[in-house]
């Protein structure tokens, strides 16, 4: 059994797998200021919660865009482990050819999406990641990392309209019952989701004309559940698809 812990802005996702299988998945709250004995509760009590124990773990594997947060986890899985974890970065092996122009920048998050996309998909494939920002990356036939784009994340966009506009209120994330609303709160729902949607249409259409072909297209994050139902493309929605990253990841650099 493996530990993996993804490490986003919004929040810490834990996970155990054990072959291809993934045995659970839960969310916390990322908290920067937190110490390692604060995370190593949090995340003992999620195994806790599932019936596993750290002890039980042969490895672990973190991905983070979160930099203060990434040493306090690791520290934390060490000492529940009592094993070095793989830290997703440069220097490990992920079997792409990153192209960008300087890929040690490049998230670990999109790099864990894109090695499970090119395993388990067609190529040519373009991911859609929508978390905190939304972001959206190309790998093509001979999985090359091309490059992508980074738009701000739904939740955000939404969240600076409510604080910036004295007269919107701060509302949830859900659909509207038509495109034409009739009062504030669903002009709001309807312009968020299906401006989103729309958005993801067009650029994946721009994206295939300057590729020159169609693309597979595999969508991920905490709001894709909420806007991908809702775009006119064909987009398959993978909820564990950075997880599945991570466990080829880690597998690949087992010796």
């Amino acid at each position: 059994m493996v530990l993996a812990v993804d490490i986003g802005n919004t929040n810490v996702v834990v996970s155990c797998f054990s072959d291809e299988e993934i045995l659970f998945t839960e969310r916390l709250a990322t908290a920067p200021l937190s110490t390692d004995l604060e995370y190593t509760v949090l995340i003992q009590t999620v195994l806790d919660l599932n019936g596993m124990r750290a002890a039980d773990c042969d490895g672990s594997i973190i991905s983070s865009v979160v930099p203060p947060v990434t040493q306090t986890v690791r520290s934390a899985v060490l000492r529940m482990t009592g094993k070095e974890p793989l830290i997703v970065g440069a220097g490990v092996k992920t079997g792409l050819k990153i192209l960008i122009d300087n890929p040690a920048a490049l998230g670990s998050d999109r790099v864990a999406d894109a090695v499970a996309a090119s395993h388990y998909y067609p190529l040519p494939v373009i991911t859609v990641d929508m978390g905190t920002a939304t972001t959206i990356s190309v790998i093509d036939p001979d999985k090359r990392f091309l490059g992508g784009l980074i738009i701000p994340g739904v939740r955000v966009s939404l969240d600076s309209l409510s604080s910036r506009a004295a007269q919107l209120p701060a509302i949830s994330l859900e659909p509207a019952k038509r495109v034409i609303a009739t009062n504030t709160v669903d002009c709001m729902k309807s312009g968020i989701i299906y401006s989103a949607a729309a958005g993801i249409d067009g650029v994946i259409d721009r994206v295939e004309e300057e590729l020159g072909t169609s693309c597979t297209v595999v969508a991920t994050g905490g709001n894709a559940g909420r806007i991908i139902p809702f775009c006119r493309r064909k987009i398959t929605l993978d909820e564990n698809l950075l997880l599945k990253g991570l466990m080829l990841i880690y597998k690949k650099n087992q010796k």
